[in-house]
């Protein structure tokens, strides 16, 4: 990982992607990352992305949160940031959200039904732990192994997305007024066209007042094809990373400038 230290200088609010990132698939964030994310949020706004759900964000990152961190800089943004937490008045509240209405569900739902059987990327041989496809509300997923894969079948399965290209060329073909995103190691993530990551970040430098040229977001996957990479659309900095422990590492050399 190399670290533009001069860049991090001038850096005054900061994002990041989740699994991968800040914690490993679906796991619960290290009590030394919680108490690495507090100290930051002493000294300026943080944004957290994921295609997760709500209720993985107070799994994994919420309760590791040391008490009388300063919740209130802190803004989660998941389902590929077709919503919005912040911490207003003890509380997490909903700031906006993009949820389907039942049409666009069963629209979607229709596409992706008739896209897995004529792609064939699962079968009964495939293996499955829990629901392969979920509806987070304002995002649909399909998860090739199932919700709860283990981490390290989730990262053989499908490393090239190859497997998964098939699927998501016919969805964007079949939905065009809706986002398909290959994300993650075996998922696909459907939200509402213009509804990414991307869109995310300019929300974010809204809401906390501060240009995307003086924020910074940082992910385990900003190369092309990565799930990180469309933030680049915004036009913000980005920060590539390999694992949590290298996150830790970047914040703590932050921490010291």
């Amino acid at each position: 990982m190399r670290i533009n230290m001069d860049a991090l200088e001038n850096v005054r609010a900061l994002a990041f992607d989740l699994d991968g990132t800040l914690t490993e698939s679906k796991c619960e964030m290290t009590p030394e990352m919680g108490e690495a994310l507090a100290h930051l949020l002493v000294r300026l706004p943080v944004g957290i992305m994921s295609g997760g759900s709500y209720t993985q964000f107070q799994k994994q990152v919420v309760p590791f949160l040391p008490v009388g961190s300063h919740l209130e800089r802190l803004h989660l943004f998941p389902t590929s940031a077709a919503r919005c937490y912040a911490y207003k008045e003890n509380e997490w509240r909903l700031v906006y959200s993009h949820d389907f209405t039942p049409d666009e569900k069963q629209e979607i739902m229709a596409a992706l039904n008739a896209g897995i059987a004529k792609t064939h990327i699962v079968d009964d041989s495939t293996p499955t732990f829990g629901e392969r496809t979920e509806d987070r509300g304002a995002q649909i997923s399909f998860s090739a192994l199932g919700q709860n894969a283990p981490i390290e079948l989730k990262r053989a399965w499908d490393p090239t997305q190859e497997k998964r290209m098939p699927l998501q060329k016919l969805l964007v073909e079949a939905l065009p007024n809706f986002s398909v995103r290959i994300n993650a190691s075996n998922t696909i993530d459907i939200t509402r066209a213009g509804i990414t990551k991307a869109y995310g970040i300019q929300r974010f430098s809204e809401m906390v007042g501060i240009p995307m040229g003086e924020m910074l977001y940082v992910g385990d996957a900003l190369f092309e094809g990565g799930n990180d990479a469309v933030v680049k659309e915004a036009g913000i900095p980005t920060q590539s990373v390999s694992n949590p422990e290298e996150t830790l590492a970047l914040i703590r050399q932050f921490l010291t400038l």
